[in-house]
């Protein structure tokens, strides 16, 4: 190999690097404004907001606010999060949302992975009422498949019953 080639090689690899930093900083401001008003949104409710190791906002939203027991109906307290959620994704037009339903192992999956998909479902509807585009909107039931606790106690059951919410800005071209 060429000297030449090696060093252009090096400056295009701590060009790439710079690069991709400061596309990361961009988008990180931006999140990080989303992830700070969801969080004083939703202080003292309960939800966990928290950003992923890639870069996704996540918001966790127990089920003792979201919705009753074997229900996919939104409840009242849920609702007021959503709206709020729903102007904030409004200002940031270009994010796509993925919400994932999940359930305890209480049951069978035969009832669980539907009713964890329909909790989905219908989060998902409230916000493309709220004039979020669907088409930003993925979703997918995971019934008890993913738990964040134990089963084996009531508390670790609750916080196994959950709906995640993720957002993500496009990559950079």
């Amino acid at each position: 190999m060429v000297g030449g080639s090696r060093e252009s090689a090096a400056r295009g690899a701590a060009i790439g690097a710079v690069g991709g930093a400061i596309a990361g900083n961009v988008w990180s401001k931006k999140m990080q404004r989303q992830k700070q008003d969801m969080e004083a949104a939703t202080a003292g409710t309960g939800v966990r907001v928290s950003q992923t190791e890639d870069n996704r906002l996540k918001l966790e939203i127990p089920n003792d606010i979201s919705f009753d027991s074997n229900r996919y109906d939104i409840r009242p307290d849920f609702q007021m999060i959503l709206d709020r959620f729903a102007t904030s994704l409004g200002e940031n037009p270009v994010t796509r949302i993925t919400i994932v339903g999940h359930t305890d192992s209480t049951g069978s999956d035969a009832i669980n992975d539907p009713l964890s998909f329909n909790r989905a479902s219908s989060t998902r509807d409230y916000l493309a009422a709220r004039g979020v585009a669907s088409s930003r909107i993925s979703i997918d039931g995971r019934g008890s498949h993913e738990p964040i606790a134990g089963n084996d106690t009531r508390e670790g059951r609750a916080r196994n019953r959950r709906v995640e919410i993720f957002v993500a800005e496009p990559s950079p071209s």
